[in-house]
């Protein structure tokens, strides 16, 4: 799927929330600066978040409220190794109320269960992402 504009992603990140069921786990793959955390601002969004999402980079994870579900953003970006946030990490994936999204994910995957939904994203021009669920 192609996404030409900022407001397109947002869109989609919306009406992909109403599609899920907690507990979910999102496993966002793609490089710096394509999209991930548009998408999920326009899931939290989806999922009734009031308050502003921003990227975890620098904190590691973020938690909200949602009206629907709460949601958990993880990037493990900076992480080598993620240590205690792997406990952290497990108890999040298992709550019935809540959507995890992870950034950066590949030090942690022996963690995330199988069934995890995965959106790869990739730059295609200033304007174009290419989406592809796996």
């Amino acid at each position: 799927m192609l996404i030409h504009s900022e407001k397109e992603m947002l869109d989609y990140g919306e009406k992909f929330a109403a599609e899920l069921k907690a507990p979910a786990v999102i496993e966002l793959v793609g490089d710096v600066g394509v999209g991930k955390t548009t998408f999920t601002r326009g899931l939290a969004k989806g999922l009734g978040v009031k308050s502003e999402l921003s990227s975890p980079s620098f904190t590691i994870s973020r938690e909200y409220r949602g009206e629907k579900y709460n949601l958990v953003h993880y990037d493990f970006y900076r992480l080598e190794d993620p240590g205690l946030m792997t406990e952290d990490l497990a108890e999040t994936i298992s709550d019935p109320a809540t959507i995890t999204i992870i950034e950066w994910g590949q030090s942690i995957q022996n963690i995330l269960p199988a069934e995890h939904i995965i959106i790869e994203i990739k730059y295609v021009d200033e304007n174009t992402r290419e989406l592809t669920l796996k």
